[in-house]
């Protein structure tokens, strides 16, 4: 499965950074859903693909070629 990139580096650090904070969340709390949220947002920094963006049409790796 050939995955189109369209999170730039920008955003994907700022995802990573999320993602850290939600699963720190629901660890400190026991909820589970900020964990989900955050994971969901690890896979998009990791694998560089939002399929939220797709039907948009945002390429934020466009801003990494500037």
């Amino acid at each position: 499965m050939n995955l189109v990139k369209n999170v730039g580096q920008k955003d994907r650090n700022i995802r990573y950074a999320a993602a850290g904070v939600l699963v720190l969340f629901a660890i400190i709390t026991g909820t589970w859903w900020p964990a989900l949220i955050g994971l969901i947002l690890l896979g998009t920094a990791y694998f560089g693909t939002c399929a939220a963006y797709l039907p948009l049409g945002i390429n934020t790796t466009e801003n990494d070629k500037k």
